[in-house]
């Protein structure tokens, strides 16, 4: 791998690590609102739907962070 790969896959990396942390953001958003939701409101069809949701940020958050540690063991560390 080049030095112009290197800085191409530093680029998208660092890219990948803002998205990877606005993710988890929005997932830790979803899981508060879940949360804060009396017992009963939890059980309801958008409760269930709040936490599918923070469910599935979450795991788009450690997707992306599988991908930058892809990158990182393709660039030999």
């Amino acid at each position: 791998m080049n030095a112009e790969q290197r800085k191409k896959l530093d680029e998208i990396q660092s890219k990948l690590s803002t998205a990877q942390e606005e993710l988890a953001a929005m997932s830790d958003e979803e899981q508060e609102k879940f949360d804060n939701m009396t017992e009963g409101l939890q059980q309801s069809e958008r409760g269930q739907a709040i936490e599918q949701a923070a469910s599935e940020l979450s795991d788009a958050a450690s997707n992306v962070q599988s991908a930058i540690d892809n990158i990182s063991t393709a660039m030999g560390g």
